[in-house]
């Protein structure tokens, strides 16, 4: 059942205007948000946002699991049907994470990519840090007439470590928190201004995506070193393949591109990256 310790209606203020608006709850405990959010989907439902202060069995990219302390973290889930073809729904990965960046970077004050960093293809790093991360599930549908399969909804997963001081041991190496990294780490992460910043940078991005397939954006694209320092010139491992090579920016759909020490330039579609 809902519960009044997350202030909803602070968010609602917040979001006023977005494509959210209006269909934000909020949970204390919940198995996934992603769950809930793919319930729904299935249901007929084409608009959504789940919050939760706890997650029992939340899920990462692959077979990982997402370690959602109880009220210490944002584990959001958006249920978005945005009119795009499913090609240009493979941007969404990218956009998200960038929306996030985007979100945290405003209620912290952490300069992106320098302290706050995306790495390919949806892990936000924090001075180094995993301290975020995005899992999208796609729905399509066919194309009339035999025109463009056409994106059905999209499921857009967001876990944003807020205020853990310390994390399980195996963890505590390679994960941080946004309280573990501010100047002052006793001051704790507020949950709802970032919320509201996530959903209205996720809006504007997806809004970005409609124009751009349309025709109708008429916004300059923005470097990926604005973004990521893996995103072009960094040393890097491919974990599906094996190889190793220089990462050598993204193209149109968001795929990370890799000049192969074997000679080849590669386009990752799938897998995490990581230093060698």
């Amino acid at each position: 059942m809902p519960t009044d310790s997350f202030d909803l209606r602070a968010v609602e203020a917040a979001i006023a205007g977005t494509e959210f608006a209006g269909y934000l709850m909020h949970f204390p405990t919940v198995a996934s948000t992603n769950d809930l959010a793919l319930e729904a989907a299935q249901a007929g439902t084409r608009h959504g946002v789940w919050i939760a202060d706890e997650q029992t069995a939340g899920r990462g990219r692959g077979s990982h699991t997402w370690h959602s302390a109880g009220g210490e973290g944002l584990y959001l889930t958006a249920l978005i049907s945005p009119p795009i073809p499913t090609m240009t729904a493979l941007r969404l990965s990218l956009r998200t994470a960038i929306a996030v960046q985007s979100a945290i970077s405003l209620v912290t004050g952490f300069r992106r990519p320098q302290e706050i960093d995306i790495r390919w293809p949806n892990d936000l790093l924090l001075n180094g840090r995993k301290c975020g991360g995005v899992l999208i599930e796609t729905a399509a549908k066919p194309g009339e007439g035999g025109g463009l399969s056409m994106l059905r909804h999209a499921i857009i997963g967001i876990g944003i470590n807020c205020n853990q001081t310390r994390f399980p041991l195996e963890l505590d190496s390679i994960a941080t928190s946004l309280r573990r990294e501010l100047p002052a780490p006793r001051a704790t992460v507020p949950r709802e201004p970032l919320a509201a910043a996530v959903l209205v940078a996720l809006d504007e991005e997806i809004r970005l995506l409609i124009r751009g397939w349309r025709g109708t954006n008429n916004r300059r694209d923005r470097p990926v070193s604005e973004y990521s320092t893996w995103f072009r010139g960094k040393r890097v491992r491919v974990e599906e393949g094996g190889y190793t090579g220089i990462t050598a920016g993204v193209d149109r759909n968001g795929f990370l591109l890799v000049d192969g020490d074997d000679g080849i330039v590669h386009t990752v579609l799938s897998g995490g990256v990581r230093e060698p």
